[in-house]
């Protein structure tokens, strides 16, 4: 029913900055949506090198596609990124530099750990 909570609970761990890596991760969430609609959430946690994705500026080279698909898929469809700040303190990054649409928790293994809990899929390439 409308307004009723999502039936479906999915995360997504995303640890690389390969571009082909992120592009299987992108499609699947892509296809996620596509067969549940709005009866799916779906987060993603970025850490270590996948935290790329989600900065204003990377310091890894990613194509500016796969960036704007993250976007996307965060404003049209409330995909929740999720970044890492253990791995941007590590970096030396704060909150401005990573994108608006993404969300840092301290440590992102332990969104990881907290969402499984909860009885949240979880995915891992």
């Amino acid at each position: 029913m409308p307004g009723d909570p999502p039936e479906h609970r999915v995360v997504y761990q995303l640890n690389q900055a390969d571009p082909e890596y992120i592009e299987h991760i992108l499609n699947s969430i892509g296809a996620l949506i596509g067969k549940y609609e709005d009866n799916v959430a779906i987060h993603v946690v970025a850490f270590g090198p996948g935290i790329h994705l989600l900065a204003r500026q990377p310091r890894r080279p990613l194509p500016e596609a796969l960036r704007q698909r993250a976007r996307s898929q965060a404003r049209d469809y409330g995909v929740r990124y999720v970044a890492c700040g253990n791995t941007m303190k590590t970096l030396g990054w704060g909150a401005a530099d990573m994108e608006p649409f993404a969300r840092v928790e301290e440590v992102g293994a332990a969104v990881l750990m907290e969402l499984q809990a909860q009885g949240w899929a979880y995915i891992a390439w």
